[in-house]
């Protein structure tokens, strides 16, 4: 009877253990899928002159993000503004051109940045823009998806620090790389 009791229990936990859901692999969150780091285009960047931030977005591998240029309306579109200080005046920003894809969700192809994207915006320093480091606050939207599934859009608090001088001696181009056309 006791060999009937513990066989029947064992089965039973046999069940109670097949029945439980299995571990699904945890979704990310937005924030952990893109990393965004601001550069300036001047080192140091003088009053009255010109410079670019670039905000370069690392986006994980297996994810995408919707490029600016949305391929539906109800995409979420990257977004990049400035919560631009006194002494400095904002200017536009340049999106880099996505690329199309075909995903399984979608009947048409849709423009998307994957692994890297860089967007840079024209800021102007007054000439009563404050001396020495100055943050500039940008703020970053996007949503990123998978082939699988699409995260909550995410706003990213992205910070540019430029240091201001009163002229233009010893300003020089930073960041080659990311600002090719700087002269």
């Amino acid at each position: 009877m006791r060999l009937v009791a513990a066989a029947l229990a064992s089965v039973l936990l046999l069940i109670v253990v097949a029945a439980l859901p299995s571990a699904h692999p945890q979704i990310p969150s937005g924030r952990d899928v893109v990393s965004a780091t601001a550069y300036v285009s001047s080192d140091p960047v003088a009053r009255g002159s010109t410079f670019q931030i670039a905000v370069v977005m690392k986006i994980r591998n297996g994810f995408h993000v919707n490029a600016r240029e949305k391929s539906a309306d109800y995409l979420i579109a990257t977004d990049l503004r400035a919560e631009v200080p006194a002494g400095f005046k904002g200017g536009d920003v340049s999106y880099p051109k996505g690329e199309l894809r075909s995903f399984s969700f979608s009947k048409k192809p849709l423009n998307v940045y994957e692994d890297q994207a860089i967007l840079r915006m024209e800021l102007s320093a007054l000439a009563n823009a404050p001396l020495s480091l100055q943050h500039i606050p940008l703020k970053l939207r996007y949503q990123a998806c998978s082939h699988d599934v699409c995260l909550p859009p995410v706003t990213q608090d992205v910070d540019a620090t430029v240091n201001v001088t009163a002229t233009a001696a010893g300003s020089r181009p930073a960041h080659p790389e990311l600002f090719p056309l700087q002269r």
